[in-house]
């Protein structure tokens, strides 16, 4: 087995009794050192800013928390009217008080249900949000999110990948047995870390009807953290 697969494995082991949370209940509560945290991802906010193209008038951004890709975002495009979606009241009122002053329409709701206008936005980003998730899960919202989009617009997706098969396998199997043991239903979204491998997160994209989808690359350092650009 790789270092990378073991090294999973025993932390898995060692917090193999702690208690899943529902995903917003986690995040509400960890706001205060939220940012701190993911300060770890500032070279990754400042890279999916940049792929943006040209000329955008209006994003969606799914999952976007207390809008810490969108500082960048907002810095290349300050005039960009931004629709973001999130389930955590509390990451979303702090991003009202940093960006107030931009044109932001924030929705508290799920994503997977959350209607969203067809032909609508230049571009749709995601960070970090949709490694819980299964690829059923995911492909009938990648469908929606292409759909939203105008023709020949974009969707980057930066997020957390599994390097291996079986580092997928182990995650999910974990998962479902603490889902089990806390008597958590399938349809209720905690915060336990499921990524898929790039070829499974890829074919979820494909099948969903984008035209193209792209393997940017990662940033060197980083294997685990890849960017993914589609096109409608």
């Amino acid at each position: 087995m790789d270092k990378e697969y073991l090294s999973l494995k025993k932390w898995l082991e060692d917090t193999r009794d702690v208690p899943l949370e529902a995903m917003d209940t986690f995040f509400n509560a960890r706001l205060g050192d939220y940012e701190e945290h993911m300060a770890h991802w500032s070279a990754h906010y400042q890279w999916m800013a940049d792929l943006l193209p040209e000329g955008i008038t209006n994003l969606l951004d799914i999952g976007c928390g207390t809008g810490l890709e969108l500082d960048c975002i907002f810095r290349r495009f300050p005039t960009l009217s931004v629709t973001g979606i999130d389930l955590a009241e509390d990451m979303l009122a702090m991003l009202r008080r940093k960006h107030g002053d931009k044109a932001l329409t924030l929705c508290r709701a799920d994503y997977f249900t959350c209607p969203l206008p067809e032909d609508a936005y230049d571009c749709a980003v995601s960070f970090e949000t949709l490694h819980h998730y299964t690829a059923e899960q995911k492909q009938p919202l990648f469908a929606k999110i292409c759909r939203s989009l105008r023709p020949g617009g974009i969707y980057l997706e930066c997020d957390y990948i599994a390097a291996t098969q079986a580092i997928e396998d182990l995650v999910f199997t974990e998962c479902a047995r603490r889902r089990q043991r806390d008597g958590i239903s399938d349809g209720t979204f905690v915060h336990f870390d499921t990524p898929l491998t790039l070829e499974h997160e890829m074919d979820a994209m494909r099948r969903a009807g984008f035209s193209s989808v792209e393997s940017v690359g990662f940033l060197e350092g980083d294997s685990n953290t890849a960017m993914i650009l589609c096109k409608k």
